[in-house]
């Protein structure tokens, strides 16, 4: 297991630059001690694996030394970037990349399959791969000899120590609600609510309406982050009433969702709730660093019709949906602030699959 902390300090030796980031609970301490030694080496949080990869390209075309760290199931995002830009142009920079394996009944059905076919994928894209070694000196070697080679590292779950964020980066949400509470609030409110079909983004939020919403037409999008919102519009234009539990994080990865919904204002019913809670939770607690962004200014001005203001309160947020699900069509966006909850389990891999069912 490599030392994260004095990892950062030797690939800062290496006048390593920056770390461009979407976030992998693998590699959690290694992001978390660059954050930590933000000094050291800059550390960029990514919306998407191929905007990290774009701006690791200008990085290196411009003199500097990045390292793009991603986990498995987001290496599709990133495969225009590298075939159409870094691998034509030679445009190269270390990759590090998660390889997430599956187990039936204890890991996510997202990463079923490119458990066994991410190295065919890599090589689709015209590289090459090797695993990163537990032997800090050797991966040192490795990371260097990537800004010569079309290269990506892989790691596995045990590569990288632990390492807490310090306090100064953490992020005091208790004056919020959890949530859970706005859930279960929720999940009363819709009772009466007839052919209404409820999506959940992935991570915590599906988990969290697994166990607090279950038994009404929830569809629980474990992989596919980012894309929530349009697959909510595929449902919203075959007649179906939609909301959609997304999240701060998953709403920048597919901004282009927001955008195409807001032609269908007239013709569809959708309420597209953004639960924001300003980290990273299921991979290492990690700001967002997101609150230069008004989101319901960016909803509003792509055609929805947005609250006032942000939603801080329970009676607030069922203030606000009574008054929407008098609606019959339209596009709604609701930004809700909340507090962090404890761990939720996770949908089975074939409940998943049966809540699919849901849009019919």
């Amino acid at each position: 297991m490599i030392n994260s902390n004095k990892f950062i300090k030797e690939l800062f030796k290496n006048q390593i630059s920056h770390l461009l980031v979407v976030p992998c609970s693998f590699s959690k301490g290694l992001i978390n001690a660059c954050i930590n030694n933000s000094d050291l080496i800059e550390y960029i949080p990514c919306a998407s694996e191929a905007i990290a990869c774009s701006i690791a390209s200008g990085l290196v075309m411009s003199g500097k030394k990045p390292i793009v760290i991603v986990q498995s199931s987001g290496l599709t995002n990133m495969g225009s970037c590298l075939t159409s830009l870094s691998n034509p142009y030679n445009i190269f920079f270390p990759i590090i990349c998660s390889w997430r394996t599956y187990k039936e009944g204890d890991s996510e059905i997202q990463h079923k399959h490119l458990a066994i076919n991410l190295c065919e994928l890599i090589n689709s894209y015209g590289y090459e791969y090797e695993k990163l070694t537990n032997k800090m000196s050797d991966a040192l070697q490795q990371v260097n000899r990537s800004f010569s080679k079309k290269n990506i590292l892989l790691i596995d779950k045990e590569t990288f120590s632990n390492c807490d964020l310090d306090k100064i980066h953490s992020v005091n949400l208790s004056f919020f609600p959890k949530r859970s509470s706005y859930l279960s609030l929720l999940n009363k409110l819709i009772k009466s609510e007839k052919k209404l079909v409820c999506i959940g983004t992935t991570g915590n939020t599906s988990r969290e309406m697994y166990s607090i919403m279950e038994g009404n037409a929830n569809f629980y999008m474990t992989g596919n982050m980012g894309g929530a919102l349009s697959l909510g519009l595929g449902s919203a234009l075959a007649g179906k009433k939609t909301l959609i539990c997304g999240g701060d994080a998953e709403f920048v990865m597919h901004l282009g969702g927001l955008t195409t919904t807001g032609r269908y204002g007239e013709k569809v019913f959708i309420i597209y709730i953004i639960f924001d809670n300003e980290v990273n939770k299921s991979t290492g607690g990690q700001n967002t660093y997101q609150k230069h962004i008004n989101y319901l200014d960016l909803a509003k001005s792509s055609g929805w019709t947005t609250t006032r203001s942000v939603i801080k309160s329970l009676p607030d947020f069922e203030t606000e949906l009574k008054k929407i699900f008098k609606k019959i069509k339209g596009l709604y966006f609701l930004h809700v602030k909340c507090n962090l909850d404890n761990d939720y389990p996770r949908p089975t891999a074939s409940e998943i699959i049966n809540s699919k069912y849901s849009f019919k």
